[in-house]
């Protein structure tokens, strides 16, 4: 989604300095409030809707992305409660789902995501929640799904599943902010239209060297929801922002978003 904007292909006056890291991290960082602007996880937002807002364009939302909870055993699923699991980071997105669709389980440890799949192998934990790519290894790998984390919250919301979106900072000037969104949707309208363009780029980053995952992976979580939200995606974020709050004061969206 960026490698337009990184890349020079969408003109800006504007320079970025680039960082690249864990989901968790950024979601630390945002909480830090370290970034100017940074992706970050659904769930972490309602810990940092005081410095940040949300960008229209650059998030990852849609049906059939959301996480999966599995075992290397087929496991009863009305024991849950009984299991011990790990989790991508304590501020995903994908703990908060997990949390709404199985809130007695307290035996839980944080993995790096990419380190999760090998902690249930080893029998560390009972299972585990997995994000990325691993979406499409988990089965070669042996292990086998319990739930789909996504699949419990559009059923229950009749939305799609929002995930991770991008954040920038409140206090920056409302037109570059306005104007950063803008250039994203375009970035990201690009990497639509040209995805072998972006495949170098990608490879250099990607957890996984095969380019059947990586344009799996691509293909799922880039979506017409990551070129503008509009009203059916900003109204499903909103809805898992105000569930997450439990009773406290609803998000207000002309708040919380920057869109044209």
């Amino acid at each position: 989604m960026f490698y337009a904007l990184v890349h020079g292909v969408v003109k800006t006056d504007h320079i970025f300095d680039i960082s690249l890291a864990d989901i968790e991290e950024l979601n630390r960082m945002a909480i830090n409030g370290v970034p100017d602007i940074t992706k970050l996880s659904y769930g972490t937002y309602p810990l940092v809707a005081d410095t940040y807002q949300l960008l229209d364009s650059g998030s990852a939302l849609g049906e059939g992305v959301g996480p999966l909870l599995v075992s290397k055993h087929s496991l009863e699923i009305d024991r849950t409660s009984e299991f011990s699991v790990a989790l991508p980071g304590e501020h995903t997105t994908a703990h908060l789902l997990f949390n709404m669709a199985f809130p007695n389980v307290n035996r839980k440890s944080y993995y790096l995501f990419s380190e999760i799949e090998d902690a249930v192998l080893r029998g560390e934990v009972d299972a585990g929640v997995i994000i990325h790519e691993s979406r499409f290894t988990y089965q070669q790998k042996g292990l086998i799904k319990l739930a789909d984390l996504g699949e419990f919250w559009e059923k229950s919301s009749g939305l799609p599943t929002p995930l991770g979106g991008i954040a920038i900072r409140r206090s920056l000037d409302s037109q570059v902010k306005k104007e950063i969104n803008s250039k994203l949707s375009e970035s990201v309208r690009f990497a639509l239209t040209n995805p072998h363009e972006t495949i170098d780029y990608v490879a250099g980053y990607a957890q996984t060297m095969s380019p059947e995952v990586m344009f799996s992976h691509i293909n799922l979580y880039v979506n017409s929801f990551s070129v503008t939200l509009g009203e059916k995606g900003r109204k499903a974020v909103a809805a898992l922002l105000n569930t997450h709050r439990a009773g406290a004061k609803d998000f207000d969206e002309c708040d919380i978003f920057i869109h044209d």
